[in-house]
């Protein structure tokens, strides 16, 4: 389904008048018509980027629909369960809130908020990753993902699968997936998350977390961990573990975000890039 797809059945399940335009002027993709955003438009805007000179923050007339989203996200998860969420679509998480005993949806406001941080152009702020999902409703494909067992986390089959394997074979048992296959919605709850514990800096949240489109786990990316380090291993910490240090011997894996990398991204060690 495409985007104009999308929002037309999103407008279905939507109380009162159709969706509100994307407003806004801190983007040159950000739009006062109700024109929708194409590829094409997407493109231009990449290669169209500039250099940000301080921290970017969401507009306040966004903070509401944001904590709303940010709150559906969260019982959308609790509802379908945490490996289910990982691989979960817009259309399903749609139909999660229709069904739900409230009967809650998302409101036009905040279909409008969901668009906005799918579709901008995220450069403006310092972020310069490459976007890896054109539309909203993309679908992660359940027939080339496979469930890693006590992990609650999916990889692509194919060569993101077997590169798995043979890192904990390589490396051994003490080496673990912490996460895999991220769906649009899954990125999207992360983002979200970052932003609200920065006080809504989107150029510090995109350090850490790429924008809902641009995350490289939709595409076959993941990330390793040594067991029992815990949340460290999602810091530096990792990058002085013995299993750090024997991944970069490996010639078949690569660091998706390096020391200094051009994505304007943090270093991550643990981010394992399928070569």
């Amino acid at each position: 389904m495409n985007r104009r797809e999308f929002l037309e059945k999103a407008k279905n399940f939507a109380i009162g008048s159709s969706l509100l335009p994307i407003i806004g002027s801190a983007s040159s993709l950000i739009i006062e018509d109700e024109e929708l955003l194409t590829p094409k438009d997407i493109i231009f805007a990449s290669e169209n980027r500039i250099n940000p000179i301080k921290d970017v923050f969401l507009e306040k007339k966004f903070h509401e629909p944001f904590l709303n989203v940010q709150k559906k996200l969260n019982y959308i998860q609790r509802y379908v369960g945490y490996g289910n969420f990982n691989i979960i679509s817009f259309d399903e998480a749609i139909n999660v809130l229709r069904y739900s005993k409230d009967q809650t949806i998302f409101t036009n406001e905040e279909l409008a908020f969901i668009e906005y941080i799918f579709y901008y152009e995220p450069s403006y702020h310092g972020f310069y990753g490459e976007r890896t999902t054109l539309n909203l409703s993309s679908k992660i494909d359940k027939k080339e993902i496979e469930k890693i067992p006590y992990t609650g986390h999916y990889v692509f089959k194919g060569k993101p699968k077997e590169t798995y394997l043979k890192l904990k074979k390589d490396i051994g048992p003490t080496i673990y997936l912490t996460s895999g296959v991220r769906s649009v919605v899954k990125q999207m709850r992360l983002f979200l998350d970052k932003l609200k514990s920065v006080d809504m800096n989107l150029s510090m949240a995109s350090r850490s977390i790429a924008p809902p489109a641009f995350t490289y786990h939709s595409v076959g990316d993941f990330d390793v961990g040594k067991k029992g380090l815990g949340a460290d291993n999602f810091t530096e910490r990792f990058a002085h573990t013995s299993e750090f240090t024997e991944m970069k011997t490996l010639k078949y894996i690569d660091m998706r975000y390096t020391i200094g990398n051009k994505d304007g991204v943090r270093y991550e060690p643990w981010h394992v890039k399928v070569i």
